[in-house]
């Protein structure tokens, strides 16, 4: 069993800070569980470009508001506590958030906690190195 507070993961290397959001990495790969959860603050105001190529992501809205557009149709869907969104299909969207959005979001594969954006808003495919070994054996 893994009990852990969001104080236990603050200003820590799980704890990722950008001028767009914060993310406090609850639950990476090396727990082995098939998936990471994380809770995420998206600041108000920003604009944030996300594709993520490799991993399916579901994100959970408990506190504030902002919206979503789905790039490849236009549609845009307004966020609120409540609300959530699931990427099944790789989808590139952005999120604009109208006040602080605090969400909680699961991703499959599970992240690593090494992954940064690239220039298109893409995690890259991070395995744990004993995963790693395990597929080349």
């Amino acid at each position: 069993m893994i009990v852990r507070t969001l104080d236990e993961i603050t200003d820590t290397d799980a704890d990722i800070k950008t001028p767009n959001w914060r993310s406090k990495r609850i639950i990476l790969a090396k727990e082995k569980v098939g998936f990471s959860v994380h809770e995420t603050t998206l600041y108000a105001g920003t604009v944030n470009d996300f594709w993520y190529a490799n991993h399916i992501e579901a994100v959970f809205v408990y506190e504030g508001e902002g919206e979503i557009t789905n790039k490849a149709t236009g549609e845009t869907f307004q966020l609120k506590p409540g609300s959530l969104y699931l990427l099944n299909d790789h989808d590139k969207h952005q999120v604009r958030p109208k006040t602080d959005m605090k969400t909680v979001c699961v991703f499959n594969p599970p992240v690593t906690g090494r992954e940064v954006h690239d220039e298109n808003g893409v995690y890259p495919l991070v395995v744990e190195e004993d995963e790693a070994n395990e597929k080349s054996a």
